[in-house]
């Protein structure tokens, strides 16, 4: 096992669905002993929903997200110096992301006052890795998981939703400045 250095306490291994970062978050944790610190998607009871009427489901999926995203997040704020290095799969800088591809005018605003309320206190990461695939990979990925795990297929985005992901999060880390970035 080899541990992580001390500035890197906190590491988020980032990117759209499909690109591995669940699997190399889990590994880079395993390698130095750091906790894992994972989304948790399946318990998103909107989810189904989304991907069936996205306009109906989309606020409240994006919300049950935040919620759990900062909920999640929080402990690692309090600074404990001698707390075991985390390493996440997610960064709660990103929520905004699905928010703006998914939400009304009017629900994105309501969204925004909330996550700039319940995200003041969350902390940066020392490091984000960010991982990035065609969409094309994406696409084979996602399905060859739901396939493997017996998801239906109702719970498989769109070819476009994936696309659209794909480029948003690819603007987004382009002007990502917050912390270091790989």
């Amino acid at each position: 096992m080899t541990a992580l250095p001390d500035k890197y306490r906190y590491i988020v291994v980032e990117g759209p669905i499909g690109a591995g970062k669940t699997t190399l978050a889990r590994k880079l944790a395993e390698v130095t002993g750091a906790s894992t610190l994972l989304e948790d998607p399946g318990a998103n009871p909107f989810l189904p929903g989304f991907y069936q009427d996205r306009a109906r489901y989309a606020l409240p999926a994006q919300l049950f997200f935040l919620f759990q995203r900062v909920n999640q997040v929080r402990d690692l704020g309090q600074g404990d110096m001698f707390r075991q290095a985390t390493v996440a799969d997610f960064i709660l800088d990103k929520d905004p992301l699905f928010a703006r591809l998914t939400l009304n005018d009017d629900e994105l605003n309501l969204y925004r006052q909330m996550y700039g309320h319940l995200s003041q206190a969350s902390p940066r990461p020392d490091l984000v890795i960010y991982l990035q695939s065609p969409t094309e990979l994406l696409k084979k990925r996602v399905k060859d998981r739901a396939r493997r795990q017996g998801d239906p297929k109702e719970l498989i985005p769109d070819d476009e939703y994936l696309e659209e992901l794909n480029e948003a999060y690819n603007h987004f880390f382009f002007h990502y400045t917050a912390t270091p970035l790989l």
